[in-house]
């Protein structure tokens, strides 16, 4: 009997392990169809990426397009077709890319055609308009300032002391310096200089504005041992103002700076009986802050208004006058002090003749 069981247990554990060595041995033969739905998935994707970015609209291309032209003042190419595009390495480019996207092999005619969508007319129109806007708003706010700079010399009783006209650069103010600014071969500032020159300082010191302080003589030439030309003369006068306006009306010294042009550039011709006393004078110009493109414009537009005779004549003889000049630029922190400097040679430029620049 108990030899019975004892086989019969043996017997019943041998089904069992086959059972399982047959279950062990089953394997699924569709597990690459996981990979295959991935892969599938991820292509489908991948070509709907591709297609949504293919879309060009292309009216708001061409405004682009059109922008970029306005903006770099020359139309924008876009270099179309393999026959005109060559690879780094000298090999030619594809062929023509279809911008519109198209999928049904469409010829050309969803091809942006540079020359089709760019008026060069247009392009120039814009670019002057917006040129044009910029100088009437410039020469609007130059003209405000002469207002105020003419309404607070008449309020100081100085009305006649100063003169304005526009050129190329901008807004000019003309102090003549015949025994108003200085002596006659002197570079040192009188009294009544000082005071025309207090009296417009508070309206040039808050125009955003740079300023050119320019010095000019008259054509009777000059040598002492503190000038010996007319160059020195007219910088030194040129940076004696400079000087004033930074130590004692507090102008920011990278605003400003000075240049001596001796009588290159007279008002007046010298033959004339007032070139002595009227090309003899310091100007304070009003930079525009514009390109120097269209610095014609500034002078032609703030002359168009009223103006004084002698301002006309004054920037025809500038603009006709020869184009040799020397500059010297210094230094705009210069110490207050600088003028006693310039006072302590004023007596070797009196020893001059009278009519010394």
């Amino acid at each position: 009997m108990s030899g019975g069981g004892h086989g019969g247990g043996h017997g019943g554990g041998g089904k069992r392990r086959g059972h399982e060595e047959e279950h062990e041995e089953h394997e699924n033969h569709e597990r690459w169809l996981v990979s295959y739905a991935d892969m599938m998935t991820l292509l489908m994707v991948l070509f709907i990426v591709m297609f949504a970015i293919s879309q060009v609209d292309q009216r708001k291309f061409a405004a682009l397009k059109s922008g970029l032209s306005a903006g770099f003042g020359a139309p924008v190419a876009i270099l179309m077709g393999g026959d005109a595009m060559l690879d780094p390495g000298g090999s030619v480019a594809p062929d023509s890319v279809n911008l519109a996207g198209s999928a049904g092999g469409k010829a050309p005619s969803a091809m942006i055609d540079p020359q089709a969508n760019v008026d060069p007319d247009a392009v120039a129109r814009l670019t002057r308009a917006t040129e044009q806007a910029q100088v009437a708003k410039e020469v609007k706010n130059l003209k405000k300032a002469e207002s105020e700079l003419k309404k607070a010399l008449e309020q100081a009783g100085l009305k006649d002391s100063a003169t304005f006209r526009f050129d190329e650069r901008g807004l000019i103010v003309t102090i003549a310096t015949d025994k108003v600014l200085f002596d006659s071969g002197g570079a040192a500032l009188l009294p009544d200089g000082r005071r025309i020159l207090g009296t417009i300082a508070p309206t040039l010191r808050a125009l955003p504005n740079r300023l050119s302080v320019d010095g000019h003589t008259n054509s009777v030439p000059i040598s002492t041992a503190r000038f010996p030309s007319n160059w020195e003369l007219s910088t030194d006068r040129a940076t004696g103002v400079l000087r004033y306006l930074v130590s004692v009306q507090k102008f920011p010294a990278s605003r400003l700076y000075a240049t001596g042009f001796a009588d290159t550039r007279p008002l007046v011709a010298a033959s004339d009986d007032r070139a002595l006393v009227k090309n003899r004078r310091v100007e304070i110009v009003v930079l525009a802050r514009i390109d120097n493109g269209a610095g014609r414009a500034v002078a032609a537009l703030g002359n168009s208004e009223e103006q004084t005779t002698d301002a006309s004549a004054g920037a025809a003889s500038t603009r006709g006058a020869a184009t040799g000049k020397a500059s010297t630029m210094q230094e705009s922190g210069a110490a207050a002090d600088g003028e006693s400097g310039s006072s302590a040679g004023s007596s070797t430029g009196k020893a001059a003749a009278e009519g010394h620049g």
